[in-house]
């Protein structure tokens, strides 16, 4: 088996983000709780299984279009990865180090002092900053690198680096049913930090700093090139908190775009389409998360809209996501073909449920041009 790592070993070489077929940051009070709890009750020699951190490195092609971190890559040694899962109690930890450094730094004693000049432990704030934060580039330290992100296209990226990290400007920044998570957990580690230093002193802060850095551990898996990646966040994302079916449709959509042949969507259309879903799915978590004092729930959000747009039943049960995931969106409809005449395709039509039945399509006649295409069109 392989040997288990700490976030001090993980952060040492790594760049992490969360790609956009995943979820946002989705923990919730009831999580919180028990991660603040197991840090509490662990011994201090003892260390703690924390679970599987599943990576996907990113290609070249990939990663040299990140900019603000190709430096990094390129000049350091640094390897990207993408965070296939493990990604709520990443975003947690780095929550966590956050409000650490930020209860410490606002100390009086520490009044006008440079990060380089105020400890924790052994180490100083700039230190752990670098650790596990974000990087500036020298000589004109300019570019901010965050080894801890979203796709920049996330809102949740935005508000991460200007909310929870600090980093000064952002402008207007869009707020989601997501980002409200991000910013209750960074109050809650507030509150229970101080707490502690209140009550136990400085001293105790360090103990769970070493805690969290040196003692949760994870077991590090990096997927090969022949793992199918989507398929892989589906079932992953299926334990602790499970992904909600609107999150598993996004996964879903994503997926499929992968799955047509160049002459059916050429690369330039597949990533507009991919942008397409993207947008549409940021727009509904805004429009989720507008009310922080009643969040919307995904899925009755997802029935309304099955309702409005497809074949509506009175049964009860999950009709709605059977009939989206496993009669509409599935590989098998994709790579199933259906005989269309070329004078009648279009380069968009309306799907009905009628067109996913079991019945193949009438034989043309033998003088109509016919072409092949997937049941289901991009």
């Amino acid at each position: 088996m392989k040997e288990l790592e700490s976030l001090k070993s993980i952060f040492k070489d790594g760049i992490f983000k969360i790609p956009d077929y995943q979820r946002g940051y989705a923990w919730s009070e009831k999580q919180l709780v028990d991660f603040w709890e197991d840090i509490l009750n662990l011994p201090e020699k003892k260390r703690h299984y924390t679970g599987v951190l599943t990576l996907k490195k990113v290609e070249s092609k990939v990663w040299s279009k990140w900019n603000d971190e190709v430096w990094l890559i390129k000049d350091k040694g640094y390897k990207p990865y993408h965070i296939v899962d493990g990604q709520q109690r990443m975003t947690t930890v780095v929550i966590f180090i956050q409000a650490m450094i930020e209860i410490v730094q606002g100390l009086p004693q520490n009044k006008d002092k440079k990060l380089n000049d105020i400890y924790i432990g052994s180490y100083s704030l700039k230190e752990i900053k670098e650790t596990y934060l974000v990087i500036s580039q020298p000589p004109n330290f300019i570019i901010n690198t965050y080894l801890f992100g979203y796709e920049k296209d996330n809102p949740s990226f935005k508000f991460l680096k200007h909310k929870i990290l600090k980093e000064e400007g952002g402008g207007k920044i869009e707020e989601t049913f997501y980002t409200l998570n991000l910013e209750n957990a960074k109050l809650f580690f507030i509150d229970n930090i101080r707490k502690v230093l209140n009550e136990q002193g400085l001293e105790q802060l360090e103990v769970l700093f070493r805690k969290v850095t040196q003692n949760l551990m994870f077991n590090k898996y990096e997927i090969g090139d022949d793992f199918d990646v989507f398929v892989a966040f589906e079932t992953m994302n299926n334990r602790g908190k499970q992904l909600s079916n609107l999150e598993l449709l996004k996964n879903r959509l994503i997926y499929l775009t992968t799955l047509y042949e160049s002459d059916e969507l050429g690369n330039e259309e597949r990533i507009a389409l991919r942008k397409k879903i993207n947008d549409s799915w940021k727009g509904v978590y805004h429009q989720l998360g507008r009310n922080k004092e009643r969040k919307l729930n995904d899925d009755d959000f997802l029935i309304a809209h099955w309702i409005m747009y497809f074949p509506y039943t009175r049964q009860k049960g999950d009709d709605y996501i059977k009939f989206l995931l496993e009669d509409m969106f599935t590989p098998k409809n994709i790579f199933k073909k259906i005989e269309i005449e070329v004078s009648s395709l279009k380069l968009a039509e309306e799907t009905r449920e009628d067109s996913f039945g079991d019945e193949d399509p009438e034989e043309n006649d033998n003088d109509v041009e016919i072409e092949l295409i997937s049941k289901l069109q991009p």
